[in-house]
């Protein structure tokens, strides 16, 4: 069975893409499992060990930003409506959003894309779906909506499941079928050290907001995306004193929703 092993993030070899980069590294400077070099930056998951697949942020010749995972998949950004197309622009500058969280970003508990319906049809949808659902461990929302996640897992657990339940299975990664967009929108849920109210002072509305049924989890603060036709956001989940959950170990995603077999 062929593994998924790294998910890039391609962006543009431009100045824009150089300062959203140096900033993204700003941003994930307290990130223990991070590491920057030239022209790239990497998140490896600190466990289990040996836990695939890393996500990677890199600069690349490609006209426009992607997706590109090395099992042969790339999401592009072509086929919706540039976001400044709905609307006035949202968002506060990434180098903003990394000053005022200086210090206080930990982990990245998800990445992801959401992918309007408008633009990806069903059999799209399903086709990419199975065919990541082949490389990884990937398993279903469980409430039911169409966001599945990547578990980062062992060469073992891809052929088995995933069976332990441990802190550090991270960056998942999140595919969303959206009716609610006309453009893709990147996504990234970062772990902090705050509290709702305390998101909430630093991102007040309308530079942030919450999402319908998840106002207790995070606070979504959208940020002004450098390239046309791509929306992107940070999901800063609030800090959990009691943890942790079922949610940061992965068990509720793999028990409650449960696993998308692989097709051969």
């Amino acid at each position: 069975m062929a593994r998924l092993s790294e998910i890039t993030f391609r962006l543009p070899d431009t100045p824009v893409a150089h300062a959203f980069l140096t900033d993204l590294r700003t941003l994930l400077a307290d990130v223990p499992y991070a590491s920057a070099a030239v022209g790239r930056l990497t998140l490896t998951p600190p466990r289990p060990d040996g836990a695939r697949p890393e996500t990677t942020f890199l600069l690349a010749d490609v006209p426009e930003p992607e997706i590109a995972l090395d099992t042969g998949q790339t999401i592009g950004v072509g086929g919706g409506a540039a976001p400044d197309e709905q609307g006035p622009p949202a968002g506060i500058e990434l180098a903003e959003l990394a000053r005022r969280l200086a210090g206080h970003v930990p982990r990245v508990d998800h990445t992801g894309v959401n992918l309007p319906t408008c633009a990806v049809r069903p059999e799209q949808w399903q086709s990419l779906v199975a065919a990541v659902a082949s490389t990884a461990t990937m398993y279903r929302y469980p409430t039911g909506e169409p966001w599945p996640f990547v578990l980062p897992s062992t060469a073992g657990e891809l052929q088995h499941g995933i069976a332990d339940f441990v802190v550090g299975r991270e960056p998942r990664f999140e595919l969303v079928h959206d009716p609610w967009r006309t453009y893709p929108e990147w996504q990234f849920a970062l772990w902090t050290d705050l509290t709702r109210a305390q998101l909430e002072l630093l991102f007040p509305d309308p530079q942030g907001m919450t999402a319908p049924g998840l106002e207790d989890i995070f606070r979504v603060v959208p940020i002004r995306s450098p390239w046309s036709g791509l929306g992107i956001r940070f999901d800063l989940c609030y800090r959990i004193d009691d943890g942790p959950s079922d949610w940061e170990t992965g068990e509720w995603l793999v028990r409650s929703g449960g696993r998308i077999p692989p097709t051969q």
